[in-house]
């Protein structure tokens, strides 16, 4: 499983740090009395026992104010499309506008919930919010507080870890990856894998597409042959080369596609990142919008890696000049990198150009673009756009919808 990230979510002063102390085990967040303590998101990496690795997010409080709290309160709902489980606290019978707004956002991202009565040895919460909770949210809060005993600590640390990892292997399950080749190819087939080394390639190893693909044909059963397109000639030289499938880096499209035969079925690592972790019925339709692009229309590119860009980088660099050249028309890139924070409303764009995604989870993916399916703004991926402009699109996008 990936790394699951927790989102801890609440008004000031409600206990969000104590919480995340409580089950990292350690003091990792500043415990203070006064409001407004947390100010910017904080991460903590844990282990917890039938979850493994996870990330603890602590956050400002939702019903901060003023221009500057109001800023925070932004900053803590950029964290939404990042995490995997969503731990909302309240204390006392304060469940109003800020939790409604935050429930209401975290159900637009499909994103599980624990709710959470902070500060319980204070006071419980009162039976008329705990039914309309049920009724509204189908949920019951667990109770918490720093100040409990040793031992009703640790029941409730068991039930609170019992309900994040229930909601976190749910959640897994329906945003799960397909293996890159599922229903594609067959154990006892051989893959011919194109991996060019050029100036963008990693000193000393492949990227990771590349390792996965390599990973999921051994899963199967069937034969890999990694080259560069160099070495296409060699291989096809023979009639009984016994090639299945040809899958090459977006970039070698052209020279690969000239180089194999014509009915040899061939796609890309990127265009099988699309299929396997999401939104590739979006790309379907969106892949063609590419060629109704007009003169001063603004493109988002969406990179989901931080990365020192060269003069040679493809979404930075290739992709946009790909796009004019193909469209003639006088285009506007913007290039967001990792999970930042996009700075345009989605309404700007006209078109939305993400890479293959393989540093993020699907979710991640998913809640990224989430915006602009929401928008009806197009969205296409690296390889898709690239197969498209380069007049391959219906042959490389074959192999793959099964």
């Amino acid at each position: 499983m990936n790394t699951v990230s927790i989102g801890i979510f609440g008004r000031r002063n409600v206990g969000k740090s104590s919480l995340i102390n409580f089950i990292a085990g350690q003091d990792v967040a500043i415990v203070s009395e006064n409001p407004g303590t947390t100010t910017d998101p904080v991460r903590k990496r844990i282990e917890i026992f039938g979850l493994g690795p996870c990330v603890l997010i602590d956050t400002a409080g939702i019903d901060e104010d003023g221009e500057l709290g109001r800023k925070r309160v932004a900053k803590t709902e950029e964290v939404v499309p990042q995490i995997d489980v969503a731990v909302l606290m309240f204390s006392r019978d304060d469940f109003g506008a800020p939790e409604e707004d935050m429930m209401s956002l975290l159900r637009r991202y499909d994103l599980p919930v624990v709710l959470v009565h902070g500060k319980s040895d204070v006071s419980r919460t009162g039976d008329v919010l705990l039914q309309d909770i049920r009724n509204r949210y189908g949920m019951r809060p667990l109770g918490f507080s720093a100040l409990e005993s040793e031992d009703g600590r640790g029941v409730m640390l068991d039930a609170l870890l019992d309900s994040i990892k229930a909601n976190a292997v749910s959640a897994a399950e329906r945003f799960s990856e397909k293996p890159m080749f599922d229903g594609i190819v067959s154990a006892g087939q051989h893959v011919l894998l194109v991996c060019p080394i050029d100036s963008e390639a990693p000193t000393g190893r492949l990227i990771l597409p590349q390792v996965n693909a390599i990973r999921s044909l051994l899963d199967i059963g069937a034969a890999a042959t990694v080259i560069q397109p160099c070495g296409l000639g060699q291989v096809f030289s023979k009639e009984d080369h016994g090639i299945d499938l040809v899958v090459t880096d977006s970039q070698a499209f052209a020279e690969v596609a000239a180089g194999i035969p014509s009915q040899m079925p061939m796609t890309s690592f990127s265009m099988l990142l699309a299929r396997s972790k999401g939104c590739f019925k979006e790309y379907c339709a969106g892949t063609p919008m590419i060629d109704r692009l007009k003169d001063g229309d603004r493109v988002l590119i969406l990179e989901s890696c931080s990365h020192h860009a060269s003069c040679d980088d493809i979404g930075r660099v290739k992709i946009p000049a790909m796009m004019r050249n193909r469209t003639g028309k006088a285009l506007t890139f913007d290039v967001v990198g990792g999970l930042d924070r996009i700075g345009r409303p989605m309404s700007d764009y006209a078109l939305v150009l993400q890479c293959g995604g393989c540093m993020i989870t699907r979710r991640q993916l998913y809640s990224r673009l989430l915006p602009a399916i929401e928008s009806g703004v197009p969205v296409t991926n690296y390889g898709m756009a690239i197969s498209f402009m380069k007049g391959i699109y219906e042959r490389a996008l074959k192999p793959i919808v099964k």
